[in-house]
């Protein structure tokens, strides 16, 4: 099923899922002892077939009929709702969560794989029941029973909505900076005052309830990151039978106006302006998760997969204007061979033009590896949720923990280059509206922005994830890769020859980390953090595609051929921009840590 799909290569997701990654083995586990591998192809193509004729068809649609607020309420066009009615009718909302919560127990790896046919039918509706995900996943582990049974079943069972409020307009990224108050009640509640600034979902017609994860400090806390609170603000009450009550005190200030990403609303809100007096009194009502003060530490959990999120939705934007491409460049007569002379001969394919198959090697190159990428991050937390022995399980989250800001931000940056070529192999219908491939790119912009900037990335990856205990995440990934240039080393061949390049770059990796820490100065070493993050992206994702190219056998049909040609690509095209990169690190160069504002 769905070979032929502009969205996302069925062939590619068996040959990851089964041929690479063999999560039928996972059902060896307790957890999922009730699959197998019809579960698993079941569930795809009812995810493939949902995508496909309820998100796709309205993607267009949704992009140029943009929601609107007509100062009372927000208005969605109705295909959306549509599409979230079936989405969560299908019980996809909780495919990965447990069954007393009314989930599938799927393994997170299948899930994630799911969830990349919605990403590249339709981002924008995409991003409601991903929000509602990651914030249930964040009740179900860090919340009380009486919230999980509250606010977490209603969104897997798609009446209630979630959202994540962390930013503010005067703070931004800076979390320490946050201002929001949540000022303690006799019944055990809080009353939330402030604003949340860039709130994707925050507001809109699709649901009974939105269910709103709000950062906000209780006075007379710590300063700065550790007196930061967690707390459930949801827009309308919940009575203790389920229904729903009064209006909270949240209101819609406005909406943001996006370049992309233009079927999710992206709203200001008001918490506590006295709009609304639940209770009789003005003040949003907030229940607080946890402990106080852990409020930070909590998030992250919903931030993190958010991140991957991100990754997989970039990915998906990269993978589906890939294919488009492709199509296009098949079927777009233009031309004649370099060495045809006679100008009466048909034209042909684009395709035949070298320059053309440059653009969509690279794209491929591109795409496939951060599929690719991204599953390994999946799959790693189904081993860190079930693997027989701890430390197998504590193994998985460290390289976890290191690989997903690369995971964030690599598909971000080079999907997004894919989206970029893929206007380029379309010509000058590429950047037209009559095409789908201008909307990809400008939707996948955001990307690179969404859930932690690309410097942001950089400085969790140099300053925190690669020297955390003692060097030991580090330590992990060079040990995960070094391990499979073991095996293509033994494998002999055209494996040993790329094996020994990603030897190399693996080298590189481990003298230029200990370069930058030597001189025991922070700045030095975290001024160009983004080209570090850069540098190790593709060092990563070169031995993702080797660990690719070992999983093809010895087959060589065109799926296999086409791959393995991948692979060679990234070796010897993109591999090698990694070494002016590291050389620039490696110097400690200063000039943009020395550079000052008053020169611009």
């Amino acid at each position: 099923m769905n070979l032929d799909s502009l969205l996302l290569s069925r062939r590619d997701l068996d040959f990851l899922l089964h041929d690479w990654l063999d999560v039928t083995a996972l059902t060896r586990r307790p957890r999922y002892a009730d699959h197998d591998r019809d579960t698993f192809d079941a569930v795809l193509d009812l995810s493939a077939a949902i995508a496909t004729r309820h998100f796709a068809p309205h993607n267009k649609k949704s992009d140029a009929e943009e929601p609107h607020f007509d100062g009372e309420r927000v208005h969605v066009i109705p295909e959306v709702k549509e599409a979230l009615r079936v989405f969560a009718e299908a019980g996809l909302i909780g495919s990965a969560m447990d069954y007393d919560i009314g989930g599938q127990q799927l393994p997170a790896v299948v899930a994630g794989a799911c969830t990349a046919w919605f990403q590249a039918a339709n981002i924008g509706t995409a991003a409601y029941p991903f929000l509602t995900i990651g914030n249930a996943n964040l009740l179900q582990a860090h919340g009380s029973k009486e919230q999980i049974d509250t606010y977490a079943r209603p969104m897997v069972e798609g009446r209630f909505f979630g959202t994540m409020c962390l930013s503010e307009p005067q703070a931004g990224s800076s979390l320490a900076d946050l201002t929001t108050r949540a000022v303690p009640q006799d019944d055990g509640t809080y009353r939330i005052t402030g604003t949340k600034m860039w709130i994707s979902g925050g507001d809109h017609d699709l649901s009974e309830n939105i269910v709103h994860l709000v950062l906000a400090r209780i006075p007379g806390g710590p300063a700065g990151v550790r007196g930061i609170s967690l707390f459930i603000v949801p827009k309308f009450l919940v009575e203790p039978d389920g229904t729903l009550g009064e209006h909270n005190d949240v209101v819609l200030a406005g909406l943001n106006h996006k370049m992309g990403y233009r079927g999710t609303t992206n709203t200001l809100l008001n918490f506590g302006e006295g709009r609304h007096t639940p209770c009789g009194a003005p003040g949003a009502v907030g229940y607080l998760v946890g402990e106080a003060h852990q409020g930070l530490a909590y998030m992250f959990h919903m931030m993190n997969e958010a991140r991957i999120g991100v990754g997989q939705g970039a990915m998906a934007l990269g993978y589906t204007g890939y294919l488009h491409a492709l199509d296009y460049a098949r079927t777009r007569p233009q031309g004649r061979p370099l060495t045809g002379k006679d100008a009466n001969a048909p034209q042909v394919p684009i395709i035949d033009h070298a320059d053309v198959r440059r653009m969509l090697l690279a794209q491929k190159s591109y795409v496939e590896g951060a599929l690719a990428l991204i599953l390994y991050c999946s799959r790693l937390l189904d081993e860190e949720r079930t693997a027989e022995r701890e430390p197998e399980r504590a193994r998985a989250l460290l390289l976890l923990d290191v690989l997903t800001p690369i995971a964030k931000s690599w598909p971000s940056q080079w999907c997004l280059a894919a989206n970029d070529l893929a206007i380029q192999v379309h010509g000058g219908y590429g950047y037209t509206r009559e095409y789908n491939v201008e909307q990809f790119y400008r939707d996948n912009r955001l990307n690179p922005l969404h859930e932690g900037t690309h410097g942001i990335q950089g400085l969790d990856l140099l300053g925190r994830k690669v020297v955390m205990n003692g060097g030991a995440g580090l330590r992990v990934l060079l040990e995960t890769l070094t391990a499979t240039a073991a095996r293509a080393t033994a494998a002999g061949g055209e494996a040993a020859a790329l094996a020994a390049r990603l030897e190399h770059a693996v080298a590189r990796v481990e003298r230029t980390t200990a370069r930058l820490w030597s001189t025991g100065d922070p700045a030095t070493a975290l001024a160009n953090a983004s080209v570090y993050l850069e540098a190790v992206g593709h060092v990563v994702l070169a031995w993702i595609w080797l660990e690719q190219f070992l999983a093809l056998g010895d087959d060589t049909d065109d799926f296999h051929e086409g791959k393995r040609q991948a692979a060679r690509y990234f070796f010897r095209v993109e591999l090698p921009r990694t070494g002016p990169q590291f050389d620039l690190l490696d110097s400690l160069d200063r000039t943009t840590a020395d550079c000052r504002p008053e020169w611009f």
